[in-house]
């Protein structure tokens, strides 16, 4: 059966290489990053920055405000989901690389196409609003454009520094906090898209068919049965779990060490569940990446053609929530050069009035959000060990 997310892979990365050697004295390359630099969009910034400065300047200075709370709150949710993956069998890390196939725990897997679209739609917004902000303040904007670090998309807009530095910590910091807060706002619009327009369409015209499980954890009830992924939970103590709701409801009231009969699509499996991590009162079978198994109504039959249409769109919307939530709160990390180191440094500049000392806070910062990066990854790093691992053997095994 072909694969057509690593065809699809091959002839993007192909035509973008004929594009490169094609017009390479257009792009300039920095290490792993390689940036082609245009003036699109350079004129909507401006104009869209310039009809309306009374609303970008109030909603820009909000986006201040909300950025650190966010910087604050992601630090925090950082650390605890590091000490838990440390300290608690069986939790999945806090981060995971965004990359085609990677499995993230509550999450479907990510396709091609969907990596590519999510991310270009996440970052063109991330950029384009710093660069409405930056001219919102009369800082020029050099250029704009996209790149690649190594295989990874990603977009830019390049004000001129120098002009920056010379304006307001609070205008500095509005400019800085324009992409993330961007983020955060298309997430709003998405959940709320999802809300009122795609979740009581799916209802009108989808029946539940079961719940769909595509992670076990290890350690855990659920994975001691042996059960392979994904597999489909029908029924609860003989009550039907068609959707998540029924599934929510009937499982509720099941306490810790309570005996739970699940009926899958894979057979009958006695469980006996253990205490959630996150609460102690909870029961945890150990299962997760839940999805809605569903089928067309009666009614509705004559759309089967398009249900795959209809269910890749939905696959895409949401990704575009997780992507573009995760680059705005990920951004917002007091790190180095991201958008939230700069904002750490400029509060830091204010608060100290020295830069030697400015500049230890956001060092000091920058390894703590790199050693909690790290700890995070070793998972990822460890299973990206093994694949390569059985990859050299089998081709070990053909010499």
């Amino acid at each position: 059966m072909v694969n057509w997310d690593i065809v699809s892979i091959f002839i993007f990365y192909a035509l973008l290489l004929v594009v490169y050697y094609r017009y390479k004295e257009k792009f300039s390359t920095q290490g792993l990053l390689v940036m082609y630099r245009t003036k699109l969009g350079l004129r909507w910034m401006d104009r869209l920055a310039k009809a309306y400065p009374r609303v970008v300047h109030w909603i820009s200075y909000v986006g201040v405000v909300l950025g650190f709370a966010g910087m604050a709150f992601i630090l925090y949710f950082l650390i605890k989901e590091t000490i838990k993956l440390v300290f608690v069998p069986g939790t999945p890390p806090a981060l995971a690389p965004v990359l085609p196939g990677i499995e993230i725990a509550g999450a479907p897997t990510l396709s091609f196409w969907h990596w590519i679209i999510t991310i270009f739609i996440a970052a063109v917004i991330h950029e384009f609003s710093h660069g409405v902000v930056a001219r919102l303040h009369d800082v020029p904007i050099k250029s704009s454009g996209f790149a690649f670090l190594g295989p990874i998309l990603a977009a830019f807009v390049e004000p001129e520094e120098k002009e920056l530095e010379k304006k307001s910590k609070m205008q500095q910091l509005s400019v800085f906090a324009a992409g993330p807060f961007s983020n955060m706002v298309l997430g709003v619009v998405i959940i709320l898209v999802m809300f009122f327009v795609l979740g009581p369409l799916a209802s009108a015209i989808y029946q539940g068919e079961g719940i769909i499980v595509n992670q076990v954890v290890e350690g855990y009830p659920m994975n001691a049965t042996g059960i392979a992924v994904p597999f489909t939970i029908l029924a609860v103590n003989g009550e039907e779990t068609k959707d998540i709701v029924q599934f929510a409801n009937i499982t509720k009231d099941i306490a810790p060490g309570d005996s739970v009969v699940l009926t899958t699509d894979k057979g009958e499996f006695t469980v006996v569940p253990v205490e959630n991590p996150e609460n102690a009162s909870k029961a945890f079978f150990g299962v997760s990446g839940f999805e809605a198994k569903v089928s067309l109504k009666e009614q509705y039959a004559y759309l089967e053609p398009y249900k795959g249409f209809f269910d890749w769109v939905q696959l895409l919307v949401l990704w575009i929530f997780i992507v573009t939530v995760g680059v705005g709160l990920f951004n917002l990390l007091p790190l180095g050069p991201v958008d939230g180191g700069r904002m750490f440094y400029t509060l830091a500049l204010g608060v100290f009035k020295k830069e030697a000392y400015a500049k230890r806070a956001l060092q000091l910062a920058t390894v703590l959000c790199l050693v909690l990066i790290f700890i995070n990854m070793i998972p990822w790093l460890n299973k990206l060990f093994l694949w390569l691992w059985g990859l050299f053997s089998v081709l070990l095994g053909l010499l």
